[in-house]
């Protein structure tokens, strides 16, 4: 299991966080992912794999005035 904005979420071997934004359907064109705590830059969202007990915090930003 890992943790996404503070709720429980089902972990696969070799998760990554595309394919976790995909499932929970995150599809917010501007945002912030930190897995553990470090920042995932968007160029590396295929790449970065997510750890069976990792943390992540999906971030929405949004602007206003």
């Amino acid at each position: 299991m890992i943790e996404v904005n503070g709720e429980k979420h089902r972990w696969r071997e070799g998760m990554t966080v595309s394919q976790l934004l995909s499932e929970k359907r995150y599809t917010f064109p501007f945002k912030v992912v930190r897995v553990d705590g470090k920042l995932v830059k968007k160029d590396s969202y295929e790449t970065t794999r997510i750890s069976d007990g990792a943390r992540v915090d999906v971030i929405h930003l949004t602007s206003g005035g």
